[in-house]
């Protein structure tokens, strides 16, 4: 494999390693793990996180398209201060506030993966593209240390066009789902709050614009060096397992 091509797959690995180390920060604040967090959300909360997320996923995509001929797309830091921002007033609030935050936030991070598709020469415009940015959403989330999830969704494609909306939605809105419930149980942690909530969506919003910048980075990388993208993948992988053992 050609140096440049190396090199790049170096950077992404970087960008990928780097994506979930917030989180375990937040986990570390919370004093909680991954796997237990859904447990502190009320029955009802959990039983209605699927349909929440998907209305949440509803509203981002209508939100984003329609903003997108008014508001340019935004600098990575500014995404992620309004979050923080939405997050800390979401966590203060308690679960209330959080929840009607989620959608709010959810469009802010569908906007900002697009942004970074646009960076990486994709037209967000484009169905598929539209469609790769809504599978980042697949990947494990912040709080989850699991590269195999998190490599998954570099694989899926998927076409959205008219009716396939709704499909791509329901096939992303499960992982989602997990992914926000444990957003929510972090940002309303009694006591922290405002302070949780602020973090929590400081370390959401960069690990996804980081895997924006795996995914696009890595088709674009496939389309310059005609390799396949599972090959990519791979290397990915390996260039991973070297900085583990470094």
């Amino acid at each position: 494999m050609p140096v440049k091509t190396q090199t790049a797959i170096a950077e992404l690995a970087h960008r990928h390693k780097s994506a979930g180390g917030l989180g375990l920060q937040v986990l570390n604040m919370i004093g909680g793990r991954a796997e237990n967090l859904l447990e502190r959300l009320p029955n009802p909360v959990k039983l209605g996180l699927e349909s929440a997320t998907e209305r949440a996923l509803t509203v981002a995509l209508h939100a984003a398209k329609q903003s997108r001929g008014v508001l340019p797309d935004q600098k990575g830091w500014l995404n992620t201060a309004v979050t923080t921002a939405m997050g800390a007033v979401g966590g203060a609030g308690g679960l209330p506030t959080a929840l009607a935050e989620l959608p709010v936030t959810t469009t802010v991070l569908l906007r900002a993966i697009q942004g970074i598709a646009a960076e990486y020469d994709f037209d967000p415009n484009d169905p598929e593209v539209l469609a790769d940015c809504m599978t980042v959403f697949a990947s494990a989330g912040p709080l989850e240390d699991d590269d195999g999830a998190n490599m998954a969704f570099l694989t899926t494609r998927v076409t959205l066009t008219g009716t396939a909306v709704h499909g791509i939605m329901k096939s992303v809105a499960p992982r989602l789902a997990t992914v926000m419930g444990q957003k929510l149980a972090a940002q309303t942690v009694p006591i922290l709050g405002a302070a949780a909530g602020a973090a929590t969506n400081y370390a959401f919003t960069s690990y996804y614009q980081e895997m924006a910048h795996v995914h696009f980075g890595l088709r674009r990388l496939a389309l310059e060096t005609s390799q396949s993208e599972t090959l990519l993948v791979e290397e990915l992988k390996r260039a991973l397992k070297n900085l583990e053992n470094a």
